[in-house]
């Protein structure tokens, strides 16, 4: 009996028993934020004035004094030890594509020999995490161990179990980001200050822009007994070996399908602990893979809907243990079918209500619109290279570009509407604004069939960066990605095309021109500056790759290559002009994600080796022993030349075993040199363009052979699961 076949039997009894769910009558409003210390929390728990305070340090960004503090913290305890809580932690997110914690309790002596439940403002506003333990890409040394966690009221303390959790930044001692929040959070002051300045030409009573993320969150699962079968996923979250099922997403009847039943079990429940935790859950469904699906939220406030999506990934994986199964966020956990993606809806609103990126009823609404759409082209445009570089990973490299997701090529995507309107306005000389038509109906001759809206754009899966009809789809971002490294670039790279805008209009209207064709002025030179960065066509194709190349986008397949866009002039000067990382910032992020490129392929490459050596070429060779073994039983028993005819295809197994396992040992040497020679480089970089040109391309080569040999060798002596065992849940 094969090692995959005795898993699923050790695990039926798990499959079996019935997953106890909150079997909840109130409706998802009535228990929404229950363990969240949001607005209605502090009404009820904070005196009034302290309450007026906390909502002008949240809305306004007003300063939070002590003083405060230790009232907020004072009504925080009692609603936290009302649900049980005992201890609070900082929850920051470290340069480690994770989160972090460290837990104290409640409790301080009573000068009596006793103990009292105490949790006062400076434990809520500030904590002291060890800054020498996180990456620091040289920021600090080993032995300058001091960094500090600030709370971030914008961001709903919520509760955990046990434990009060404090969202926060997390800084050195000397000040510099150690985290992915606070440059956030400088990025979206700063397309805040921009944008509300630029939103004035059209309306004055504009006092803040706010920027908004939608994400969508792709995940595999898989049976938790089969996922401990395989070393690969323990050690790297993918596959490193494993041939094709002969069925999997070929049929399309995975996608949007009937949820197995014990998935709707899972999302069920993940539902209900999300919601709980304040993330508006909205859309699940199956996605194309089999195993994999897709859950998405109510579009909110980018600070919070990354703290959110942080949450739920944690959450995830949480829950998924208790079902029997193991959450897969892998770009790419299983070969020849679609990965996961984390798509970036973003868009910027005003403090009013209106939706910038979004066409409006007047010439003027829509004048507007095409502002905030175009100086979002120019963002793009100017910074390609660097979005790539801010959604590249040694994980997500596996999936970009592959026929399923974006190619590594960003361009943008406005439809044939949009389109017109750019072209006409670049090519006229008027000032005529166009009009620009809202979702038309789409007549249907069908019985029944009630009238259809139409968008004003189609969708194009092909790209990068899409425009959807009111926002802008950034769809490159990976599955297991914090999405405030995207949003980090893209609302910073806003924030310089919006005041690069106003100051040039601004110059304009100062020289006598009127302030409507001032504006369209500048608009017409900027379509014609980004119109290199519009793409409306297959992105997949290879005409595609050299069109863009002669348009002069970045077209660099190579991760740690992409990487050097961290350090462009052009970068250096938009992050500082902008106040949001200071070059040696943007110097320790790119040796940050250069040291975890290598150590993921590191970690692949070591694993691999391992599996083949000990794992499959044992095996392979007791099998081919056994065939051997069999050519000589029917040798003793039949004549040579009917022996020879009844062994002929024994004869050639053992033969292609003999060069199969040939080659893999043969090659695995060469991957160990390989790395060894890759890790004696000083240069960190260079040691990333070693394991990406040197280490990589041979892990994928010597697995052609392993998954030859899954074919040939027999089903009971495989030691790991197979892609038809994992790849449909039962």
């Amino acid at each position: 009996m094969s090692s995959s076949i005795r898993f699923r039997i050790v695990g039926e009894a798990f499959r079996k028993k019935a997953i106890d769910i909150p079997n909840r009558t109130e409706r998802p409003s009535e228990f929404f934020a229950k363990y969240v210390f949001n607005k209605e929390k502090m009404y009820r728990y904070l005196p009034a004035k302290v309450y007026k305070k906390m909502c002008d340090v949240i809305d306004n960004g007003a300063t939070l004094d002590l003083d405060t503090a230790d009232a907020v913290a004072a009504g925080m305890k009692k609603w936290a030890m009302e649900l049980g809580v005992t201890h609070c932690t900082h929850w920051f997110q470290p340069l480690t594509e994770g989160t972090a914690e460290k837990h104290d309790g409640f409790v301080e002596h009573d000068g009596k020999g006793g103990l009292v439940e105490e949790f006062t403002g400076k434990q809520l506003v500030q904590q002291e995490p060890d800054a020498s333990s996180f990456p620091s890409g040289g920021i600090r040394s080993t032995f300058e161990a001091r960094g500090y966690s600030a709370w971030d009221p914008a961001s709903p303390v919520f509760v955990m179990g046990d434990t009060l959790m404090i969202p926060t930044v997390f800084i050195s001692y000397t000040g510099e980001a150690l985290d992915y929040k606070a440059p956030l959070k400088k990025a979206l002051k700063a397309v805040d200050k921009a944008a509300t300045q630029v939103a004035r030409y059209f309306y004055p009573k504009v006092n803040k822009v706010v920027s908004n993320l939608g994400w969508e969150q792709e995940y595999f699962l898989m049976d938790a007994d089969l996922y401990g079968a395989r070393p690969d996923m323990l050690l790297t979250g993918r596959t490193l070996m494993g041939h094709s099922s002969a069925k999997d997403q070929q049929m399309d009847d995975h996608y949007f399908g009937a949820i197995p039943e014990r998935v709707a079990a899972f999302m069920k429940d993940l539902e209900i602990q999300a919601l709980e935790l304040g993330i508006p859950c909205k859309t699940r469904h199956n996605e194309v893979a089999p195993n994999q699906f897709e859950l998405a939220p109510i579009f909110e406030e980018t600070n919070l809907a990354v703290d959110h999506n942080m949450l739920l990934m944690s959450l995830m994986q949480k829950v998924a243990r208790k079902h029997g199964f193991r959450c897969l966020l892998h770009e790419k956990p299983f070969k020849g079918i679609n990965g996961s993606g984390k798509h970036n809806n973003w868009s910027l609103a005003t403090d009013t209500g209106i939706l910038l990126h979004a066409p409006g009823k007047t010439p003027m609404d829509n004048l507007r619109f095409i502002t905030f759409v175009v100086e979002t082209l120019m963002a793009v445009y100017r910074h390609n290279g660097l979005l790539k570089a801010s959604i590249i990973s040694a994980t997500n490299a596996h999936r970009l570009g592959g026929h399923e997701a974006p190619p590594a090529i960003v361009s943008a995507f406005l439809g044939a509407q949009l389109t017109e309107v750019l072209n006409r306005l670049e090519e006229s000389d008027d000032n005529t604004i166009f009009n620009l038509s809202g979702k038309q109906a789409i007549l249907l001759d069908i019985p029944q069939i009630p009238q259809l809206s139409r968008d004003n754009t189609d969708r194009n899966r092909t790209s990068p960066f899409a425009f959807t009809g009111n926002r802008f789809e950034f769809r490159a971002v990976g599955s297991q990605a914090n999405c405030a490294a995207a949003m980090i670039v893209l609302n910073t790279a806003m924030a310089e095309a919006l005041t690069s805008f106003r100051t040039r209009v601004d110059k304009l209207i100062a020289s006598g021109m009127e302030m409507t064709k001032a504006i369209i002025c500048v608009l017409r030179d900027d379509i014609k500056t980004c119109k290199p960065v519009r793409f409306d066509g297959n992105g997949y194709s290879d005409e595609w790759k050299e069109e863009a190349k002669r348009r002069g986008l970045d077209t660099e397949t190579s991760a740690p290559l992409m990487l050097d866009h961290y350090l462009d002039k052009e970068t250096v000067t938009m992050f500082q002009s902008q106040k949001v990382m200071t070059e040696g910032e943007l110097r320790a992020r790119t040796e940050i994600k250069l040291e975890t490129y290598i150590k993921k392929i590191q970690i692949e490459a070591r694993i691999f080796g391992d599996l083949c050596l000990n794992h499959i070429i044992p095996v392979a060779t007791r099998y081919q022993s056994q065939l051997i073994e069999n050519v000589s039983r029917v040798a003793s028993v039949f004549s040579g030349t009917e022996a020879k005819a009844l062994s002929s295809n024994n004869i050639l197994l053992i033969k292609d075993i003999s060069e199969h396992s040939a080659y893999i040992t043969e090659n695995v040497q060469r991957l160990i040199d390989a790395r060894k020679v890759a890790n004696r480089l000083d240069d960190v970089r260079e040691k990333a363009i070693a394991y990406h040109d040197n280490v990589a391309p041979l892990i994928e080569d010597i697995r052609k052979h392993v998954d030859k040999l899954e074919l040939i060798v027999d089903d009971e002596l495989w030691p790991l699961p197979k892609y038809r065992e994992m790849l449909f849940i039962r």
